[in-house]
C-alpha cells in the first residue's frame, strides 16, 4: 500500500548555488521554515544517515538512499509500520530559474492516517521551503 503527492514550482537562481543551499543538512533550520532542526552523520551521499526534526511532526532519523549530484536526491525514514520516502529535484531551465519539485511517498498501512495528520501541513510547507531556497541562494551569492 502507498500513496504519494507532489509538489513543484520553479524559483530564480544558480542551480549550483540552490544545489548547495538545498544538500547543506546542517543549516535547514537557519533557512526552511519546514524545519526546526537537522543533522547529518557524513557526507551527502547514499547511505549516509542524519536527523530531522519537522514543525509539527515527530524527529525522527533518515538515510539518504540515492543522490544524483546537482539534480535530483532520495531520502527515506521510518514511520508505523512502513516508511516514508522524500524525492527532491532541481532542473535548470536555462534561464536563470530552475525548476524544484518534491515528491512524498508513503508506504505501509499508515498511509492514511499520514494523509489525515501530516499531508495537509507538509503540502502547505513545500512552496514556503521551495521561496526560502531561492532566497538563502540569493543571499549566497
Amino acid at each position: 500500500m502507498m500513496y504519494s503527492f507532489t509538489e513543484e514550482t520553479v524559483i530564480t537562481g544558480d542551480i549550483d548555488r540552490i544545489w548547495a543551499v538545498a544538500t547543506d543538512v546542517a543549516r535547514w533550520s537557519e533557512w526552511d521554515p519546514h524545519e526546526e532542526k537537522s543533522r547529518i552523520d557524513g557526507p551527502f551521499a547514499a547511505g549516509t544517515t542524519g536527523w530531522v526534526k519537522p514543525k509539527g511532526a515527530p524527529a525522527g532519523p533518515f538515510t539518504i538512499t540515492d543522490v544524483r549530484a546537482g539534480s535530483s536526491w532520495t531520502s527515506q525514514a521510518g514511520i508505523p509500520f512502513g516508511k516514508l520516502r522524500g524525492h527532491r529535484s532541481y532542473e535548470a531551465l536555462g534561464d536563470g530559474t530552475v525548476r524544484v519539485a518534491e515528491r512524498v511517498e508513503v508506504h505501509g498501512p499508515f498511509g492514511p492516517l499520514f494523509r489525515l495528520v501530516w499531508e495537509k501541513g507538509m503540502r502547505a510547507d513545500m512552496p514556503r521551503t521551495f521561496e526560502a531556497l531561492e532566497k538563502e541562494a540569493l543571499r549566497r551569492e
